[in-house]
């Protein structure tokens, strides 16, 4: 299978992905179109034999990053992140309301590790060849994350505030 046939058997993990980190289809969409836009036209700056996943994650984080530069939005999760609970039982819906709402109170850099991580089951370095940063910063972010959410959700931590609409 070459690249172009790697990168399409890709796109629902990183639809996947852009959608519990944007928490908006249309705008996960966007961000997987340009990502895959920007990977086609730097097609040829991809080292073959390496890791491709990693390396459209990569260019997925700096489109992501290149847009926030651009525009500061307040982000929410959607049913994406309902894959994380998805043994849990139907009638569990304010555990899944709490984990989303306790996944989005986490600073930017920590909700990426986790999300790549946990939901996207990368290893520390593959997380932090797609992030940019040394495997310590993945692993410090991931357990400050961790420990956060553990906080939130055992109820030790003061709970995500809503923030008002002007």
């Amino acid at each position: 299978m070459g690249e172009p046939e790697q990168i399409v058997a890709l796109i629902p993990r990183l639809r996947r992905y852009a959608r519990a980190l944007l928490g908006d289809r249309a705008a996960a969409d966007d961000l997987v179109q340009d990502t895959l836009e920007r990977a086609w036209l730097k097609l040829h700056l991809y080292q073959s034999g390496t890791n491709l996943r990693a390396w459209l994650f990569t260019v997925m984080h700096n489109a992501h990053v290149n847009r926030l530069r651009g525009r500061r939005e307040e982000e929410s999760l959607d049913e994406s992140m309902y894959e994380l609970v998805a043994s849990q039982p139907a009638t569990d819906g304010l555990l899944i309301r709490d984990l989303d709402r306790a996944v989005r109170s986490l600073p930017d850099e920590q909700r990426e590790v986790l999300l790549l991580v946990v939901l996207e089951d990368m290893s520390y370095e593959q997380t932090a060849q797609t992030l940019g940063i040394p495997i310590g910063t993945v692993m410090s972010r991931l357990s400050r994350a961790r420990e956060k959410l553990r906080l939130i959700l055992s109820g030790q931590a003061a709970s995500p505030r809503l923030q008002r609409v002007k």
